[in-house]
């Protein structure tokens, strides 16, 4: 079989097993996982699975011109730095001159980008956020050779 028609080796499946543990948080359940390794189980028939995923966008801060022109320049400030030194390897006379017009450049390009940017938005985002996936609940999976001895495993982990 050639490799432009293999099957696909990562797609996404359903993971497989039964419920030998199920946690409130991510740790929880990666402490349970660690314990079942550190007592010589197979984990490699174990899965982790997060139960009703949820999208969690935390707002960090708000968002004004100040922040974006700042953020904006620095950005800008760095790529210039970036694009100058560069410029710099391949001319005869090297020195500064180069890094400090790409440098005074990325940051008038960086103020420009970021104010357009931002202008564009007409004040409908005004806050910086990060987005994080979380599960309601994290199940230990195991298939179904080891599962018991699996499910008395955890049920003599060390409560802290």
């Amino acid at each position: 079989m050639t490799a432009a028609f293999a099957p696909a080796r990562s797609l996404p499946t359903m993971p497989e097993g039964w419920p030998i543990g199920s946690y409130d948080t991510y740790q929880e359940a990666q402490r349970a996982v660690d314990y079942l390794a550190d007592n010589e189980f197979p984990v490699q028939d174990v899965t982790i699975v997060g139960v009703e995923p949820m999208l969690v966008e935390r707002v960090s801060g708000r968002l004004t011109w100040g922040r974006v022109l700042s953020a904006g320049a620095a950005q800008g400030a760095w790529l210039g730095l970036f694009v100058g030194l560069l410029l710099s390897l391949f001319t005869t006379t090297g020195g500064l001159g180069p890094i400090l017009i790409g440098i005074v450049a990325g940051v008038v390009f960086g103020l420009a980008s970021a104010a357009v940017r931002y202008g564009a938005t007409r004040g409908q985002r005004d806050f910086v956020s990060h987005s994080q996936l979380v599960a309601r609940r994290y199940d230990v999976l195991c298939k179904p050779r080891n599962a018991e001895l699996g499910r008395t495993l955890l049920l003599s982990i060390p409560q802290t």
